[in-house]
């Protein structure tokens, strides 16, 4: 091989080498990036609908999340057991319930959670009574959840009044102050009736893009 071609090969090799290295490193760092703003999100669904336009929201959401590199756990409040709290304080805020159902799958997730999500729709001018059921019991670990957590809040209804929203939306504002959580985002989908109604909206994509961006 000549000088000059020898010369042009190592130049060559080198480079891709140097680009190897600097994709690496690129990659590595992403990887850091990747941990240090890896959330766990309990996502808190009420709707008895499994294709209802609230649970449509929240897999949306879910999606971005997951896309984003956070950890979701989900749990359909609808379709498993959780007894309503009858107010006997035998938890004393910060201890077990005497209730033994599944709020169990909902008490870990929900200490450890960075954020949580409530999907709600509007029934009769409030959230779910099912979601209401286990935010009722989240006194059973009240002292624990005073630390700082992000919440969301999706909530789909059938008309299109801004007053009518107002009962969900103070309850949800009321509990953050309540515990120190912050806010860090809303998608509210007025003008869903039928189930099903939410996917030829723009809010599907609302709530995916609020995942991503947490």
């Amino acid at each position: 091989m000549k000088r000059r071609d020898f010369l042009k090969a190592s130049l060559s090799a080198g480079g891709a080498l140097l680009a190897a290295s600097a994709l690496s490193l690129s990659h590595a760092r992403a990887g850091e990036n990747t941990r240090e703003n890896h959330m766990n999100i309990l996502v808190l669904t009420g709707s008895p609908r499994k294709n209802g336009n609230s649970n449509t929201l929240a897999a949306h959401f879910i999606k971005g999340a997951e896309e984003a590199g956070h950890t979701v756990t989900r749990f359909d409040a609808a379709f498993h057991n959780v007894h309503p709290c009858t107010g006997c304080n035998s938890c004393g805020m910060n201890g077990s319930c005497v209730f033994r159902d599944d709020f169990s799958l909902v008490r870990e997730p929900l200490l450890q959670a960075d954020v949580v999500a409530f999907a709600t729709p509007m029934y009769y001018f409030g959230m779910s009574a099912q979601l209401k059921t286990v935010i009722d019991r989240f006194y059973a670990v009240s002292s624990l959840l005073h630390t700082p957590k992000k919440a969301v809040l999706m909530m789909t209804y059938a008309n299109n009044s801004a007053r009518n929203e107002s009962p969900i939306l103070t309850h949800y504002e009321v509990l953050l102050e309540y515990l120190g959580w912050a806010d860090a985002g809303r998608v509210i989908a007025p003008g869903m009736w039928p189930a099903g109604a939410v996917e030829h909206s723009r809010f599907p994509e609302q709530a995916h893009a609020l995942g991503r961006s947490l």
